[in-house]
């Protein structure tokens, strides 16, 4: 069918579009109040890509994905995983560098398409030096690192305005909006990340690690499992369309049961304090996906990258890992 110049004229108005989350609709990219942004040449001096790293809609079943591409994935990083904790501890830590500095450039790459500024390189340098450097100097470390890196990101952007434009008002423009952007990137998922060393540094370390990765993949596993086989209801149909309360029951056993075996006897600990986190991970896991699904949607991509077939980018993998952490490294901090 044809389509009237009217709608024609008004479709081209909308800018351009991007495959949408919900259902492979097209979202419009351009500025939601109708006032231009400017165009973003650079990321940190980088190219900054259009971040629609979505592409098209994936090949998949009802939850959207390609399942053989995904499973293979998962499975290769998992044999990755295992591999660099129990042979080489310190491999990991590289592991998560590499993964968490992609992130960050998807983050960019994806505020950028936004006209946001955020500024990679120091992120960068500072991501390394909390993750690394944790290992060896504790939660102290941490937060001092932390904050250096924030100052340090703060007067990067002021010392380094965007554009050729020279003077008070390029070292001014933009600043809050891109200072804010490079700040939350400097928590999440930098800051983030340097908890990972802190769960690894225990004598049980790499248990630690394997009881806080499997129960997390189990959330996504029950969830999507439940979801596919049994999803009716709606959790949020504005936020993540895909997500139904079956598949967080199916989310919250999995993770339940993973929890309450793993604790048990990886870490000679109660079953009811395996349990108690694997509740605890199904919460943050889930909002984890939630918050990226908003993130997304307000920058107008369906995916943050296109690195892992099936699942999309690194922070689209990194997402639930992340929210979890934290309160896992707390729990297992508090049973001893």
């Amino acid at each position: 069918m044809g389509v009237d110049p009217p709608r024609r004229e008004a479709a081209e108005a909308a800018g351009p579009t991007v495959p949408g989350a919900a259902a492979g609709e097209d979202v419009p990219t351009g500025p939601a109040d109708g006032a231009a942004h400017p165009a973003p040449e650079t990321v940190s001096g980088a190219a900054a890509p259009a971040a629609a790293g979505g592409g098209g809609k994936r090949p998949g079943g009802r939850a959207g994905r390609n399942l053989p591409a995904a499973i293979a994935v998962g499975v290769a990083l998992g044999a990755v995983t295992l591999a660099a904790l129990y042979v080489v501890k310190v491999l990991f830590l590289l592991e998560v560098v590499v993964a968490v500095g992609i992130g960050i450039v998807e983050l960019a790459r994806a505020f950028a398409a936004k006209g946001i500024q955020v500024q990679v390189a120091p992120i960068l340098g500072g991501m390394v030096l909390m993750v690394v450097g944790t290992y060896w100097g504790g939660p102290v470390f941490l937060l001092g690192s932390f904050a250096l890196t924030l100052m340090v990101t703060l007067a990067w952007r002021m010392l380094a305005p965007p554009g050729s434009a020279k003077g008070v008002v390029a070292a001014t423009a933009g600043y809050v909006r891109d200072a804010s952007a490079s700040a939350f990137v400097c928590a999440y998922p930098a800051l983030i990340a340097g908890f990972v060393p802190l769960l690894l540094a225990e004598d049980d370390g790499p248990h630690r690690v394997v009881v806080f990765i499997a129960v997390t993949i189990c959330s996504d596993i029950g969830g999507y499992t439940a979801g596919v086989l049994f999803g009716k209801h709606k959790m949020s149909p504005i936020i993540s369309p895909k997500k139904t309360w079956e598949g967080f029951a199916g989310s919250a056993l999995s993770c339940v049961v993973c929890g309450a075996l793993l604790v048990r006897f990886l870490l000679d600990g109660e079953f009811w304090q395996g349990a108690l986190l694997g509740a605890v991970v199904v919460i943050f896991a889930t909002l984890g996906d939630l918050i990226e699904s908003v993130i997304k949607r307000d920058l107008g991509i369906k995916d943050m990258g296109t690195l892992l077939p099936g699942h999309g980018g690194a922070m689209d993998r990194l997402d639930s890992l992340l929210f979890t952490l934290v309160p896992v490294w707390l729990l297992l901090y508090l049973f001893g």
